[in-house]
């Protein structure tokens, strides 16, 4: 990786002090100009190189380049490789620049680079040839007889059109997701995972690994089964040369095993090579079959491997059967299901259970897009290959059926699954067939394992724990993955019943299908413009019956297995998610999320909005988060399940900067946000001038009828501040759970923001701006509130201590204490922003509401004070506020105040500008006696005059009420925000 900061350092990935990990944007510095470029893919190969050198061609002419440089262009351009899915970009060029003929050396580099790459195989030898041995191996020569003996012609043929059905609607949804991107190593596993983020992608890929783990297993033990059976001392039909037992089958299995094994460390030519000599003997056995079926036109007797009772002589057995050539009432015969016992495993059959039997013979859809990262154009291969090989085994499934079910009794499909072998013209050609077949079968499988293993270790999903299994040869295989997933299956030998596997092996298969059917599904619901396959031939029907079927035939196979696997799927995303590993494949879930979200929000009229659903929709502004912690954990306290936003208003124009420098203090922000884990989005903006700035705020924060409805803003002041990220310990978490936050600035956690204001810096803001905007927010019909002394509020103590903390509310406005008798809108919303923040669960436990009624008149049982108490106390319940009331006499406060000279009693009169500063020092220190356990006051904020001359003096007195006093919040409030009805 090449550093971004300019200068060609080369540092490790990840690493880089501006752009992190995130891998979204590379900056590079070329003659003392930053550019920046949208990084497509992180893996794409000499990308940075691509962007540096482009950026040199732009300022200098290529002539002039260094030779290195030149070097660098002259190895792009001669380049042979064509643009693929998987770098559309590192080889597009508009002209070429120079000549390669120039370039020392370039002959020899591009005889170098047209060597063969990494991806060799075609659709033919990488999709069709390993789908079609997958989906023919054990079923076709050794359980074609046990399903039409115990499911009868027309179910049997009603499950095979089943399964393909099934896979059919997956085959749709692979086909549209693997046209729509560039696909590498992994399969079925990459497309989910890149579909459907890290969580879901990588649980399902680890159950997709161990399903072609079962399957490889299960196909090994069909090929020992099929050796005893044919050369065992004991059953053997060819020859009893062959000791049978459980070791010794163990023994055969491992040979086999071992066999594959030595295939897949040689790698995916090899691999392909041996699939392709595989592939056309079986073919010739298979037709070989069809064409017995002709010969063999006489009827002949053939040996049960496991002999019947005779219903005649009920001490005697039946040890043959008959094979009638092609005869209509052996069809009869075969017409209808008759569920027996299964002679390897003694078990009484039914239609779930010899279905999940039969559908391991659909299972190899996914063995050539498990290849996908060996594939020349897996996007092209993987549906075309797929569709063929699924058509080819479907046709030969549907003719054998009939054939079966026209030449043989049901004594001998159901007592001899080799009946294939014994009507051939030729009886090794189907044993051979049906050995390689399986063989190929379970090496397809193990091969595709390791490679979805490796794409499991590569993405880190399961951390450091899975590293040593991306070791990989020079050629790129995987062979520790190899090694690993050999002796997985090697394990598996042990139970040594095919039919025991073959459910376990089926409804894990499933189970990966029906994701892939909605990983397809979520991507069309999505909607997303960038989802375009080439594909066109699914819709979202299609995905939704595929998943349902899957799940339904999960179930009818086996309930208690489909739970289970369900369960581990599920604690799989848990473990997966609590790793949180870091991606940037994207994530369906935030596609699906804006979809509804923005359908919902056009619901949303705010015209229809009634006061009994008023909620507060806070806009807090901060200008340094370094000295707002509490306050960000404040609102989001305050909020009651309401909209949250932090805005933040940088001086400067976008004119003087060369891109947008709110772009990357957005993702500082947020970081920011989610480490103190509170539920809030941001809004930054850059603007001439803060007044100018939080209007636009005030304006087009929000959507629809989300926008904010209120505004709060610390208080204006000189007292110094407190680094809030110490206090606070915003970064407390190990290194390796923090947010990261990188820039070339900033190398240190939390550094990303400028430090602190001290005493005697110069302020952004100045005062009669910070008062315009309290007026600009209250003509944009917003609520105010302005929070002080929030930097002395210890919220790890005053939510660990038992002490009754309180949260007291003054419904008075202080500056007209005549108006003290009346309640105001501001009043109500003083009393509803106490309550919600009483609501919180840990507010609750800890703090108790106080409302305090003001009187003149020392005697509290006086007839007015008595009344005025009923009366608010009948207010309180009239709007279920749970509130303690305190009368407080304030009458050697209020003869401090001077005279209003005839002023009128309204909330735009001056009398608020006649207050004298021993009223507002005796109101302040009445307020500081009351509040010794106090968390949190709630004081009443008058509306700035219109006089823009007297905002020294607005602010100043409020500056005097409020001082040295506890967390303290002034309110002021223009909407109705409460109701009595129901």
């Amino acid at each position: 990786k090449v550093c971004c900061t300019g200068g060609g350092a080369t540092v490790p990935k990840g690493s880089c002090p501006r752009c992190g990990s995130c891998g979204l944007y590379r900056f590079l510095q070329v003659d003392g100009e930053e550019n920046s470029f949208l990084l497509i893919n992180e893996r794409l190969p000499r990308m940075s190189t691509v962007f540096k050198l482009f950026s040199k061609i732009k300022h200098h002419d290529s002539g002039n380049l260094k030779a290195s440089d030149r070097t660098e262009m002259a190895d792009l351009e001669t380049s042979p490789r064509p643009p693929n899915e998987r770098t559309p970009l590192v080889n597009y060029r508009l002209s070429r620049s120079f000549s390669t003929s120039e370039v020392p050396g370039s002959a020899e580099r591009e005889r170098t680079l047209q060597e063969p790459g990494s991806r060799k195989l075609s659709t033919f030898l990488g999709v069709v040839v390993p789908c079609t041995l997958s989906m023919f191996s054990v079923i076709l020569f050794l359980r074609m007889g046990f399903l039409i003996g115990q499911a009868g012609l027309l179910v049997g043929i009603a499950q095979f059109f089943l399964a393909y059905c099934i896979i059919g609607l997956t085959i749709l949804s692979v086909c549209a997701i693997s046209t729509n991107g560039a696909i590498e190593g992994g399969g079925a596993y990459f497309m989910i995972s890149r579909t459907l983020g890290p969580e879901f992608g990588g649980s399902v890929g680890v159950l997709f690994y161990f399903a072609n783990i079962f399957s490889s297993a299960l196909y090994t033990l069909g090929l020992v089964e099929a050796l005893l059976g044919n050369f065992g001392v004991e059953d053997g039909s060819l020859a009893h040369a062959l000791p049978g037992g459980r070791w010794w089958s163990l023994l055969y299995g491992t040979l086999f095993l071992l066999f594959n094994l030595l295939v897949c460390l040689v790698g995916a030519q090899m691999f392909a090579r041996t699939s392709l000599v595989i592939f056309c003997i079986v073919q010739v056995a298979i037709i070989s079959v069809f064409i017995s079926f002709g010969v063999e036109s006489q009827p002949k007797n053939i040996t049960l491997i496991h002999g019947i009772p005779d219903p005649l002589q009920p001490n005697q057995t039946i040890n043959h059967s008959m094979y009638t050539a092609f005869n209509v009432e052996t069809a009869k015969e075969n017409l209808y299901p008759e569920f027996g016992s299964d002679y390897s495993t003694n078990t009484i059959m039914n239609f779930a259970t010899v279905f999940a039997i039969m559908f391991n013979g659909c299972t190899g859809i996914m063995a050539g897009a498990n290849m996908s990262g060996d594939l020349k154009n897996p996007s092209r291969s993987i549906p075309i290959g797929t569709i063929c090989a699924v058509l080819a085994t479907f046709v030969v499934y549907l003719l054998l059926c009939i054939f079966v079910a026209f030449t043989c009794e049901r004594e001998l499909l159901q007592n001899n699954y080799m009946v294939l072998q014994y009507i051939n013209m030729w009886a090794p050609l189907p044993v051979i067939g049906l050995y390689l077949a399986t063989l190929s079968a379970a090496l397809s499988c193990l091969i595709g394992a390791s490679r979805i293993l490796e794409a499991l270790s590569r993405d880190k999903l399961f951390g450091g724990i899975l590293r040593f299994l991306t070791i990989t040869s020079r050629s790129g295989n995987p062979y520790v993955a190899v090694f690993f997933s050999w002796f997985l299956v090697q394990l598996l030998l042990l139970i040594q019943e095919v039919n025991a596997l073959a459910p376990i092996v089926s409804l894990l298969f499933i189970l990966c299908y029906c994701a892939v059917n909605i990983a397809c599904l979520a991507l069309e619901w999505a909607s997303a413009p960038n989802f375009r396959p080439m594909f066109k031939y699914f819709t979202w029907h299609t995905c939704l019956l595929g998943a349902i079927s899957c799940l339904v035939m999960m179930f009818l196979i086996n309930a208690m297995y489909a739970a289970i696997a369900i369960a581990c799927l599920a604690v799989l995303v848990l473990v997966i998610h609590y790793q949180s590993p870091d991606s940037s494949w994207g994530s369906i879930t935030q596609a699906l999320i804006f979809h509804q979200v923005r359908k919902y929000l056009l619901l949303l009229d705010i015209r229809k909005d009634h006061i009994k659903y008023w909620r507060p929709q806070m806009l807090l502004l901060v200008n340094n988060p370094r000295s707002c912690c509490q306050v960000i954990s404040f609102t989001n306290d305050l909020k009651k399940g309401g909209l949250f936003v932090v805005g933040h208003v940088q001086v400067g124009s976008l004119c003087d900067e060369p891109y947008d420098p709110m772009q990357r203090q957005t993702t500082f922000w947020m970081n920011l946000v989610d480490n103190l884990k509170v539920k809030a989005f941001v809004e930054l903006t850059l603007c001439p001038t803060v007044q100018l700035g939080v209007e636009n705020l005030m304006r087009i924060s929000g959507l629809g009828g989300m926008k904010p409805n209120t505004v709060m803003m610390g208080f204006y002041d000189n007292s110094a501040q407190e680094d809030t990220f110490v206090s606070m310990d915003v970064f407390k978490e190990p290194k390796e759970k923090r947010v990261q936050f990188a820039d070339e600035e900033y190398g240190k956690m939390g550094e990303a923001f400028p430090p602190l204001r001290t005493v005697g810096d110069e302020k952004v803001l100045n005062l009669l701006e910070y008062v315009a905007i309290i007026s600009d927010a209250i003509k944009l019909t917003k609520n105010v509130c302005l929070l002080r002394y929030f930097h002395t509020m210890d919220r790890a103590g005053l939510f660990s201590k038992k002490q009754t903390k309180y949260i007291d509310v003054w419904p008075v406005n202080m500056m007209k204490p005549e108006m003290a008798s009346y309640f105001d809108v501001t009043c109500f919303f003083l009393l509803q922003l106490a309550c919600i923040l009483n609501m919180v669960p840990h507010w609750r436990k800890v703090t108790r509401m106080r409302v305090f009624l003001c009187v003149e008149g020392g005697d509290h049982n006086e007839p007015g004070t008595r009344r005025r108490e009923a009366k608010l106390q009948e207010l309180l319940t009239q709007l279920r506020i749970q509130a303690d009331i305190n009368i407080i006499n304030w009458e050697h406060v209020i003869c401090l105040r001077g005279h209003s000279e005839g002023a009128l009693l309204t909330d735009e009169a001056p009398v608020a500008m006649t207050i004298t500063e021993e009223y507002l020092r005796a109101m302040n220190e009445l307020i500081k006696q009351q509040s010794q356990n106090t968390a949190v006051n709630f004081l009443y904020l008058t509306r700035p005059p219109v006089d823009t001359s007297r905002y020294p003096e607005y602010l100043s007195r409020y500056d005097l009420l409020t001082q040295d006093l506890p967390p303290t919040v002034l309110v002021h409030g223009l909407s109705a925000v409460t109701s009595t009805d129901l």
